[in-house]
């Protein structure tokens, strides 16, 4: 079944030191870094197709705008959330949101293109 607008998926990270900004050199502040938001935020786009694809297609990143709007603290939980909002020809675009217990963390849209995963592993060989 191909993908289709609606589809949902939450994914979760606990903030510790190794994902912060402190230590991976994106900061120098001990909260969950900005890099790692990102990251959550396509791990929930990714699940929110879920086995939705055809059969030797997968998704590549292509796009990212996000909003960083709030420190996470160790020890604490970040949830990130993904729609799937619109389909362009082969251009998924999703609405993502990042959230703690405190408050809204990170907003925005990421954009993934399906792909025919040999053929893009040719192209990058």
């Amino acid at each position: 079944m191909p993908p289709r607008p609606g589809l949902t998926a939450r994914v979760e990270v606990e903030v510790v030191e190794a994902n912060t900004a402190l230590a991976i050199g994106s900061g120098d502040v001990p909260v969950l870094s900005t890099p790692h938001v990102v990251a959550l935020c396509e791990q929930a786009a990714i699940a929110a197709l879920g086995d939705d694809l055809e059969p030797g297609m997968t998704t590549v990143s292509m796009r990212v705008q996000l909003d960083h709007l709030a420190p996470t603290a160790i020890g604490h939980t970040a949830t990130a959330e993904a729609t799937l909002e619109k389909i362009e020809g082969r251009r998924l675009i999703f609405t993502v949101s990042v959230r703690d217990a405190r408050s809204l963390v990170a907003a925005g849209k990421v954009t993934r293109v399906m792909v025919d995963r040999e053929h893009f592993l040719d192209k990058a060989r």
